[in-house]
């Protein structure tokens, strides 16, 4: 007898009640530690997979499922998608693939857990558990880390088998179940539920555990995975909500193309179930409620996945015109020219996904340096001839380096809270310094550069034309250099970043032309000269100081490439030493 049954038949619900949530809470926990050991195991290979396979809609729809497959939601590769969209690296076309495929990704989770193995899921988790704590190599460890939420996942669905189980022969649930049959019931039903515990994989877990106790029949199963879909969908377009445009675009044709594919099967579901059952494992040899509970588990699980590539075959070749429309749907906004302080790649969802989160991070320094930048070639004509107004505006431009720095800042602060690798944590480390460095040419800029603008209206001072050619000379390279730091931390390019550094000879020169033209104008016959000698060697100064801060963030591109390097030859070593 069960521990949820008394000896009178009743159901003790308390009992029942915690085997399904605490198993439901372990199955969700699985699937969380299995995706984050997945994404560590990964690293930039999901960056890579949809850079290389985004050319056309078809690839992008593999794109799509394999990235899927590893972080174990749509919701993420569609806030990823949205990213590419924005940097220019796929067009809205490109990510209607990705956001297909993203469907087939998800419907991994349901393929795994219709898999009879729950005997064995502590076993599991012992293995993973060993692999994980005592294992000193590092992609071992995080293959550990995997198996354990593995068995953490059949361990959840064996928790919540058992503690149905007393509901067999409970008639009132027994009679509500019967309620579900109505396919637009369970469809509903699903929605609502996935969309409250933003999971689809929860509802997954719980149709499939009810197929394995004879609960709903397959036609039932197949509605309740439809209003997953669904359901998945509206926690997205909600997501998106106050989101760029593109983004409520990308969550709008998820949206489509979900309710449209439940629209076109609706009417099918009978003649879906009859394939499904021909095309899946049957057995025979059983009947009644066990044969039911033996073969519906893995027709589900079939299920889901033929119905997503069925949608997908069917409304890739739409691509086109559903991009047209969400478009007029979602219409562009008005262009308004605004120099936006607020950090536009930095999507909290994307901390989930270490890997991601420090691409976006590297996106977003290259606006901070870009609005460095900004101030830098306007600062010297500034200080050399601005009025007190055009100073503070110079002073006030800092307040957006200062937001994006807090920004930036931030989220590396919440990124190091999750769990990464050696070489993500030199990288958010890297992308820390760089961060520092961009404020610095700011923060000298409004500091020392304004200071001396505003002493120079003060005393009245005026530098001669031939020393402000040297000084804009000197200017005009250090900016050049600064914009070549900034793309060589953007796109990750030692080579440009040799380029930063190798402009030291050049800028050494500058610098001493600037010296030799001070100190022949230094015993000119001039009101104010040793106070102009004084602002004209400060402004040098200054000028060189921003050259050090753009040549230490090419110092971190070019050692990233060198701790990559020595971080390939530790793993291989480690690798070899594994197999001895």
């Amino acid at each position: 007898m069960s521990l949820a049954e008394t000896t009178t038949g009743s159901l003790d619900a308390g009992v029942v009640l915690m085997g399904l949530v605490g198993g439901l809470a372990l199955f969700l926990f699985g699937i969380d530690q299995m995706s984050a050991a997945l994404k560590l195991i990964a690293g930039d290979g999901m960056k890579k997979v949809l850079a290389k396979l985004t050319t056309n809609r078809f690839k992008g729809v593999v794109a799509g499922a394999l990235v899927t497959a590893i972080v174990q939601s749509s919701s993420v590769t569609t806030v990823l998608v949205v990213g590419f969209i924005s940097a220019g690296l796929m067009s809205l076309s490109q990510s209607i693939g990705v956001i297909m495929g993203a469907n087939i990704g998800t419907t991994i989770t349901a393929q795994l857990i219709a898999f009879k193995i729950t005997n064995y899921s502590l076993l599991l988790v012992a293995v993973g558990f060993f692999l994980f704590f005592f294992s000193k190599n590092e992609k071992v460890q995080h293959y550990g880390h995997m198996i354990m939420g593995l068995g953490l996942i059949f361990f959840g669905m064996y928790l919540m088998s058992e503690g149905s189980k007393p509901l067999q022969t409970y008639q009132p649930f027994m009679d509500m179940m019967r309620q579900v049959n109505n396919p637009l019931t369970a469809i509903f039903l699903a929605a609502a539920f996935t969309a409250v515990v933003q999971s689809s994989s929860a509802t997954t877990g719980i149709v499939i555990t009810l197929a394995g106790q004879g609960f709903i029949s397959l036609d039932t199963g197949i509605a309740l995975i439809f209003g997953s879909n669904i359901g998945t969908c509206i926690t997205a377009g909600l997501a998106s909500i106050g989101k760029p445009r593109d983004a409520a675009r990308a969550a709008l044709i998820h949206v489509i193309f979900n309710i449209a594919g439940v629209a076109v099967w609706l009417a099918y579901i009978p003649q879906l179930g009859e394939f499904i059952a021909w095309l899946s494992p049957s057995s025979l040899e059983l009947a009644g409620t066990a044969r039911l509970a033996a073969e519906t588990p893995r027709q589900i699980a079939n299920a889901h996945t033929t119905f997503n590539i069925a949608n997908t075959l069917l409304f890739i070749w739409f691509a086109t015109p559903l991009s047209w429309l969400v478009r007029r749907i979602i219409p562009d906004a008005a262009v308004v020219e605004v120099r936006s302080a607020k950090p536009k790649y930095l999507d909290p969802i994307l901390l989930q996904t270490p890997g991601l989160a420090l691409d976006v991070v590297r996106m977003e320094l290259g606006r901070l340096g870009a609005v460095s930048l900004h101030m830098m070639r306007g600062a010297l004509d500034t200080v050399i001839h601005g009025t007190n107004k055009q100073i503070d505006a110079l002073e006030e431009l800092d307040n957006n380096v200062d937001s994006l720095y807090g920004a930036i800042v931030t989220y590396l602060g919440k990124l190091s809270k999750e769990s990464l690798t050696d070489r993500q944590s030199l990288q958010l480390h890297d992308y820390l310094a760089a961060a520092n460095y961009f404020e610095s040419i700011g923060d000298m800029i409004e500091t020392n550069l304004v200071e001396a603008g505003r002493n120079r209206l003060r005393a009245k001072l005026q530098i001669s034309q031939t020393t402000e050619n040297v000084l804009l000379a000197l200017n005009r390279e250090v900016a050049w250099a600064t914009e070549r730091a900034i793309r060589a931390i953007v796109s990750n390019d030692e080579a440009v970043a040799r380029e930063v550094t190798e402009a030291k000879p050049k800028i050494t020169s500058l610098a001493a032309q600037v010296e030799n033209q001070l100190s022949r104008r230094l015993s000119a016959d001039e009101p104010n000269r040793l106070a102009t000698f004084r602002l004209e060697s400060e402004v040098m100064e200054y000028l060189g100081r921003m050259y050090y801060f753009a040549k230490r963030i090419a110092k971190l591109v070019r050692k990233a490439e060198m701790d990559d390097e020595r971080q390939d030859i530790t793993e291989a070593d480690e690798t070899v030493e594994v197999v001895e």
